[in-house]
Order: C-alpha cells, then structure tokens, then sequence
C-alpha cells in the first residue's frame, strides 16, 4: 500500500483487490510499557490517574485496570530499570491514548493531574474528540480524551473533517 499526501490528508491506495479492510469489530488491547520504577509508575497511574492494582510481580512487573478488567496497561522493568526515558528525535511510541466515557470523566482527570501537579504538553478539539496530551513519569506520551458522539463529528460532502484547535480546559473544568 502506497500514500499520497495533498492538503495534509493521506490517504490509503489499495494496489491490489486482494487487500479487505480489517473487520469493524477488532480493537485494540492493552498497551504493556516499559518503566523504571514500578512504585513511581504505579503511583502515577495507581494514585492519580485511579486505574486498579490488578497484579504485581515484585518490584518487576504490575498489571492495571479500570472497571476490574485484567489489565489495560502492562508495566514493567525487564529491561529497563532505572532506565531513561529514549532521546527526542528517535523513533518509538508518540503516545497512547486512554479513552474516558464521558466529558464530565475527561474533567475529572484533568482535575486529578492538577491535584498531583502535573502539567499538560497540550489541550486540543479535534472535532470529533477533546483531549489533554502529557507524559507519565518514564516519559511515555499519553492522550486522554473524550470521544464525541458520531453524529456530532464534523465531516464536509460524507467526510471526517477532523480539526486541532485549542481546547479551554477552563469550560472542561466547569464539567461536574
């Protein structure tokens, strides 16, 4: 499959008819990182984000959740204990996003990183999500949003249109 980029939209050329689309009903499953400190990564994602302690391997691996599923985020420190995190300018994870079910759940994370001091990279509208943009302790990109409707999202002539515009955390916080 080959891109072409115009007007920064890339979109996909299917070369061959052998190629379907994947089935509308896969998702994608837990994100496992690499930290150095599982007590520091535990508390951040333990004690400010509010994910569950599902399990713990010693001071090498622990599993957490929302909701008392078995894992959604993996951390561990085979091969990466007091490890730093990879320079700017090298390939790897961007980020991962964490999705809230509601906007009223996005404002309560955005009220807990403050709570624990811990600034944003970034706040954006996308149109068709709102999302707050920062890093975990080992430096890990992570995107916490909130999915708007789908009838809500904008799209021009049967087209998703997403947008970056700023997002006022301020009218987030205003969410009860």
């Amino acid at each position: 499959m080959t891109h072409t980029k115009a007007d920064n939209i890339t979109e996909p050329i299917i070369e061959s008819s052998m190629h379907k689309t994947i089935d509308a009903a896969v998702t994608i499953g837990h994100v496992h990182l690499k930290v150095a400190d599982i007590k520091r990564a535990l508390h951040f994602y333990c004690d400010v984000l509010g994910f569950t302690l599902m399990q713990r391997f010693g001071e090498q691996a622990a599993f957490v959740s929302a909701g008392g599923y078995h894992h959604q985020i993996g951390l561990n420190t085979w091969e990466s204990e007091a490890g730093l995190p990879p320079p700017f300018g090298t390939t790897g994870l961007y980020h991962f996003a964490i999705l809230y079910p509601t906007r009223t759940t996005l404002a309560d994370a955005l009220r807990r990183l403050m709570h624990a001091g811990i600034s944003l990279d970034g706040a954006a509208d996308h149109g068709v999500s709102q999302a707050l943009y920062l890093k975990d302790p080992d430096g890990n990109g992570l995107e916490l949003y909130w999915d708007r409707p789908r009838k809500e999202w904008p799209m021009k002539n049967g087209k998703l249109q997403m947008v970056t515009l700023p997002l006022d955390v301020n009218d987030l916080l205003k969410e009860k």
